[in-house]
């Protein structure tokens, strides 16, 4: 896949979001899944302490092999690129999964609320669709426009059906009137600003909603957190050093691969917990 036409990253300015993005073909898409589904069959045997689920939502290219190479996928970067410029971190990398008939939900809620960024205009998430995404299945909606203005508050719901690690939700009237489907067919992707008022409702059909989820940053986004942050180098260069960079080990949930989990968890659980009243359960300890 060439980089963004001129008229897409147009789109994106403007918006704030761009989708869809043909980034994977069906039989590829097909095949992402079908290996995050072998290691949620194969996880149970590997004796580890925290459940599949733990790892797939934080940092899953840490331990898991198919998320580290989606993350570093050229036809993923190249679009990116076109965004943010040619020197790109993969910041965090995880699954969102929504199974049949569930009453899981996100809130409409901005990305860098909790992350220690300030706010920036540094950050790009790619939401890649490896199962259907559609509006019956729970798909992201999106308001345009929302990412112009600045973060505005969020109060913690800590609601059982919200997916959201603090079930954030945005404090401010949103109208549901302005909102936009982002509906994907599996292999293709959107790419929203961190700033962009987004959410996504239940999944009713017989399937899961699988999404594979990359937030890549510029090297000199601004590191505002009271933890130590980490990322993932995977095209030009940091000259500013401002986060620890770090190469996953290879393998799948090697050892070497989960004390790195475990450092990384430790450190980004004080930025992405601080000022949580509530327990933050994807940043708990074992």
């Amino acid at each position: 896949m060439p980089a963004l036409a001129e008229t897409q990253v147009a789109a994106y300015r403007r918006d704030g979001f761009l989708c869809p993005v043909d980034v994977f073909t069906p039989a590829e898409a097909q095949q992402l899944r079908a290996e995050l589904e072998a290691h949620e069959a194969l996880h149970p045997s590997r004796g580890l302490k925290r459940d599949i689920a733990q790892y797939q939502r934080v940092n899953a290219h840490v331990v898991m092999e198919t998320a580290r190479r989606v993350a570093a996928e050229r036809r993923i970067l190249d679009a990116v690129e076109s965004l943010l410029g040619p020197d790109l971190m993969v910041w965090s990398c995880e699954y969102f999964i929504k199974e049949p008939h569930t009453t899981k939900v996100v809130s409409w809620h901005q990305d860098l609320t909790y992350w220690g960024m300030d706010g920036s205009d540094h950050e790009v998430t790619a939401w890649i669709a490896l199962s259907p995404a559609t509006e019956a299945s729970g798909c992201m909606r999106f308001v345009p426009g929302s990412h112009g203005q600045a973060l505005v508050p969020h109060r913690d719901t800590f609601a059982e059906d919200n997916l959201l690690s603090r079930g954030q939700e945005i404090a401010v009237e949103v109208d549901e009137a302005d909102a936009v489907v982002a509906a994907l067919n599996p292999g293709q992707m959107s790419l929203h600003h961190g700033r962009l008022f987004h959410a996504s409702g239940p999944n009713v059909t017989d399937d899961r909603r699988i999404g594979l989820v990359v937030r890549y940053i510029r090297p000199d986004t601004p590191s505002t957190g009271v933890g130590r942050d980490y990322a993932m180098l995977v095209r030009g260069c940091d000259r500013t050093l401002g986060r620890i960079n770090m190469v996953p080990p290879s393998g799948d949930f090697s050892p070497a691969a989960i004390a790195l989990y475990e450092e990384i968890l430790a450190a980004q659980s004080a930025t992405l917990s601080d000022g949580a009243e509530g327990g933050v359960s994807l940043y708990a300890e074992a």
